[in-house]
């Protein structure tokens, strides 16, 4: 799609009389007469056995009936994200959004749901459906199949592709169908509108039924209407799907509107399966599974290209799908879901965020992990999980999705959803397996992030490829102690070589490629990455998948959707009940150093209690040596002692401290690592008679004094003024922000309510002053 198409309003009307010189056609066998409408404005050619109807075919001559246009979908302008976001438009309160890469074309068809404030009403729904047209095919949760109906609001590219929508619609329900009128512009002989009904439309003229031809015409109302907008899009402006007749599949494969699926076809869907994911579509009308009945023609098809895949839902799979997030959207007015739909319909990834965690992602999105766990061909379910931590150190759901495959195409679909749902600001640090594809993804969406590999999984993956080895325990002593004790670049070189010349396995394919990537996984490497707590850099720790111990190998769809929200519930119970415990907590202080009264005061319990651990073994850094100087900065020695068991081994770690700009940076990288400052960097501001943390090493994430809304920020204060999108986006945070503190205390409560009640007033004047 053309990166500058714009949406035109969709509750436009049709002008009164069509304009002057237009031309509307009525499809039929025979040529029939031509009229002039009363004024004289514009002139219409009939061609149709059906003249006794023509109050049912003067399409273009009536105003659009706005009970079917509840909601405005105003035009979209482009607002570029640079290289991370790639191209995302605007969304209005209808919210419908599309992004895309630069200078490429694509048949593939995405869609993307973003909820309106009016759930009860099908005026809601304005989808864009764009490829070939076809329809998409819901589970209905009893066996059965049934496609998604048209809706008023629909718009397509072409009108082509509106009519193979319709066509392919009416195949799989079974009934045919055909032009029953149209309208051209007599200057340019350009389509301007149609309707399309069912075949059994109508009755035969007198002089047909006389014939021996059996009888299939039944009056039947179904049909769609449609028409150009100015933006060159084909909209439906009027739908009914009401039939008086028994639908027949086996009948409407003999439909001459059926018999358009040749070689042809084959060969243009063949050339689509490989072309790169390029395009989401957003709109509010919900699209799922695939799996359906084929005619022969579809089956060849569906055989000719093996690439061709949906995700595997059983009976009553997708009507869990629907049902949550029906009910997300009723609870949550900010909940997105965004569905890839293949050309032929089907599903294949799913993507989901709710307000919580989109908010969240705005005081905890600077470190994230993509969990890939559940993506082994074992789970029934293919979950991706995208999480981050809290100011508790507990993990948070940034995000959800399922994935069909895991191919670099698949991964750019899905990164690109989800920025696109936390407004194109990507992540500082992207923590992720070892998948090829998912790197290669990582690097096309956020090239400016830090991408980092999981040190456990990479871990564990060695462990498994030398597990059968005679020299397995020698091995992982080795691989310890090159990976975890390491200070220096050069004292992993020198393990590592020690590690592969002693057990004998340089020449494995496997682990070379490990070595060619140790600058994203070593945390040698990666001491100037910020990972807040996340990455494990000890051995043993390790960051458990969200949904640990509630989802298993053979959980079910319906299953997963049954403790999903439990889950979710239990999750912000337990960070309120954390909340709540911190505000009161007065801990028992454990040494004499400020150090530890400071942050008491500021940190919430949990990451107080880490940080304690570190004043309480600045006891344990005995000795301070200055080894170097450099104006004001200055670098000294801390030796640590260790004095657990028998050993009395001790250790030397270097330490930078700027005495006029109070910067302090221990080789350990334990504030990067963890996030807040590591005994030997306390060991050495207390040598210098620093008696309070500086406040860049407190960091905001971790206050206990915050109070965090889960109401996105509002990032800057620029709006365009000329973006309907941008202004619904802002105008509803800032509202939430007034909620959110309203609540506290009644007294607060009166004054927001008088506040937005005195606003709304001020806003219904200001049309009266224009």
């Amino acid at each position: 799609m053309a990166d500058d198409a714009v949406f035109s309003p969709a509750d436009a009307a049709i002008p009164p009389n069509p304009d002057p010189g237009i031309e509307l056609n009525v499809d039929g066998d025979e040529e029939g007469d031509e009229l002039v409408d009363d004024e004289g404005e514009a002139d219409f050619e009939f061609e149709t056995n059906d003249l006794e109807h023509e109050d049912n075919q003067m399409l273009g001559a009536r105003s659009n009936d706005l009970k079917n246009s509840i909601q405005r979908v105003f035009d979209i302008e482009r607002n570029d994200l640079g290289d991370d976001g790639g191209k995302i438009l605007s969304i209005d309160g209808g919210h419908m959004l599309e992004f895309g890469k630069n200078g490429h074309e694509s048949n593939s068809v995405q869609i993307m749901e973003v909820p309106g404030s009016d759930h009860n009403s099908r005026g809601n729904q304005f989808p864009e459906i764009h490829g070939n047209g076809n329809p998409v095919i819901i589970d209905d949760g009893t066996g059965g199949k049934s496609c998604l109906p048209p809706a008023v609001g629909m718009e397509f590219e072409s009108y082509d592709d509106a009519y193979n929508y319709y066509n392919c619609y009416s195949k799989e329900l079974g009934f045919g169908i055909r032009v029953k009128s149209s309208w051209t512009k007599r200057s340019s002989k350009e389509k301007r509108g149609a309707v399309l009904c069912c075949n059994c439309e109508g009755f035969k003229a007198m002089k047909e039924a006389s014939t021996r031809r059996k009888e299939t015409r039944t009056g039947c109302p179904a049909m769609i209407r449609l028409r150009l907008l100015e933006s060159n899009r084909w909209r439906f402006d009027e739908v009914k799907t009401e039939h008086n007749h028994l639908l027949d599949h086996e009948r409407a494969q003999n439909s001459r509107s059926h018999k358009k699926i040749d070689a042809g076809a084959k060969r243009k869907l063949e050339s689509t399966v490989n072309i790169e994911v390029q395009t989401i579509k957003v709109y509010q009308t919900f699209c799922a599974d695939a799996v359906s009945y084929q005619s022969s023609n579809e089956k060849e098809i569906s055989n000719h290209v093996q690439q061709a895949t949906h995700l595997k839902l059983r009976g009553g799979d997708v009507l869990a799908l629907y049902e949550y997030f029906h009910r997300a959207q009723l609870v949550d007015p900010n909940f997105f879901y965004v569905m890839d739909l293949s050309d032929e319909g089907c599903l294949k990834n799913v993507f989901w965020i709710s307000s919580r965690s989109r908010a969240a992602y705005s005081y905890f999105g600077d470190v994230v992990v993509v969990d890939t766990t559940y993506l082994s061909r074992t789970y029934i379910v293919p979950l991706l999980t995208v999480t981050g931590l809290n100011h508790h150190g507990q993990s948070v759901l940034l995000g959800c999705g399922f994935v069909v495959n895991e191919t670099m195409e698949t991964y750019i679909w899905l990164m690109r959803a989800w920025l696109t749902c936390v407004l194109g600001r990507p992540p500082q640090t992207i923590i992720t397996d070892k998948s090829k594809a998912l790197c290669g993804a990582i690097s096309v969406v956020f090239p400016r992030a830090n991408h980092r590999l999981c040190l456990h999984n990479v871990m564990q993956y060695i462990l498994e490829k030398v597990g059968e080895m005679r020299e397995s325990v020698l091995i992982q002593t080795l691989l310890n102690r090159a990976v975890y004790s390491s200070m220096k670049v050069e004292d992993f070189e020198m393990a590592w070589e020690e590690m592969i010349q002693h057990c004998s396995i340089k020449d494995r394919e496997w682990l070379r490629t490990l070595y060619e990537d140790r600058e994203r996984w070593v945390p040698v490497y990666l001491k100037d990455t910020f990972f807040a707590g996340i990455y494990t850099s000890q051995p043993g720790e390790y960051m458990s998948p969200f949904f640990h111990g509630h989802l298993h190998e053979q959980t079910t769809w319906t299953e997963f959707f049954n403790f999903y929200e439990l889950v979710q519930q239990n999750k912000i119970h337990q960070e309120s009940l954390n909340d709540l415990e911190s505000r009161d907590f007065r801990p028992v202080l454990r040494t004499s150093y400020s150090y530890e009264l400071q942050l008491s005061e500021v940190y919430t319990k949990d990451i107080f209690l880490r940080f304690q651990e570190e004043v309480v073994l600045m006891a344990n850094c005995c000795i301070v040596t200055q080894i170097h100087a450099n104006g004001a900065v200055i670098t000294y020695m801390v030796e640590e002692r260790n004095t657990e068991g028998d050993s009395q081994e001790s250790r030397n770690f270097e330490v930078m401290f700027d005495k006029v700009g109070l910067e302090v940076r221990c080789i350990c990288s334990c504030f990067n690592f963890r996030g807040y400052l590591c005994r030997h960097a306390l060991t050495v501001l207390n040598h210098n008679g620093v008696e309070e943390i500086p406040s860049t090493y407190i960091l905001t994430r971790w206050r206990k004094d915050l109070k965090r809304m889960y109401a996105r920020d509002l990032g800057s204060n620029t709006i365009d003024i000329t973006n309907p999108v941008q202004w619904y986006d802002h105008l509803s945070r800032r509202a939430m922000q007034v909620v959110a503190e309203g609540i506290t205390t009644q007294e607060r409560y009166m004054v927001a309510r008088q506040a937005l009640r005195d606003s709304l007033n001020k806003v219904r004047l200001a049309d009266k002053h224009v």
